[in-house]
C-alpha cells in the first residue's frame, strides 16, 4: 500500500502542476488578447499594412505597427513618413520625425469601417480613402 501512495503523491502532483500551468497559459493567452485588442485606430481599425489614396489619386502605403510607429512609402518604395501613431480625442493621429516643420501631430477624424475594412479619413477638410491590406 505504501509504493501506491509514493507513486501517486507524484502524480497528484504533476496533475496539479499540469492545471496550474494550463490556467496561467490560459490567462496570458487573453492578456495578449486584450492588448491587440486594445491597439487600434479611432474607428476600430486593427494596426497594419493599409493602401492609402489621397484626394490627388496617388496611392501610397501606409503601415501602422501595434507598438504605435508607422511610416508610409511611396509606390517606389520611398519613405515619406514615418513616427508614430495614436488615438487623441477620438481621432487617430501622427507624428512625422522625416519632417522638421511638423509641430503638433496630424489628426485624423475616420468614418466607420466598410464590410471590406475601408473608410475615409478626413482632416483639415482634405479626405483620404484607407483600405486594409492585412486585417
Amino acid at each position: 500500500m505504501r509504493k501506491y501512495l509514493l507513486l501517486a503523491a507524484p502524480l497528484a502532483l504533476a496533475a496539479c502542476s499540469d492545471d496550474a500551468a494550463e490556467a496561467q497559459m490560459v490567462k496570458e493567452e487573453a492578456m495578449v488578447e486584450e492588448d491587440v485588442a486594445a491597439v487600434t485606430t479611432a474607428n476600430g481599425t486593427l494596426p497594419g499594412t493599409h493602401e492609402v489614396t489621397g484626394p490627388d489619386g496617388i496611392i501610397t502605403t501606409a503601415t501602422l505597427n501595434p507598438d504605435g510607429t508607422h511610416s508610409t512609402v511611396d509606390a517606389d518604395d520611398n519613405v515619406l513618413e514615418e513616427g508614430t501613431w495614436s488615438v487623441v480625442d477620438g481621432k487617430t493621429c501622427f507624428t512625422n520625425s522625416l519632417d522638421v516643420d511638423q509641430d503638433e501631430p496630424m489628426c485624423w477624424e475616420e468614418s466607420a469601417p466598410g464590410e471590406d475594412g475601408s473608410f475615409t479619413a478626413t482632416k483639415d477638410g482634405v479626405e483620404i480613402t484607407v483600405r486594409p491590406r492585412t486585417m
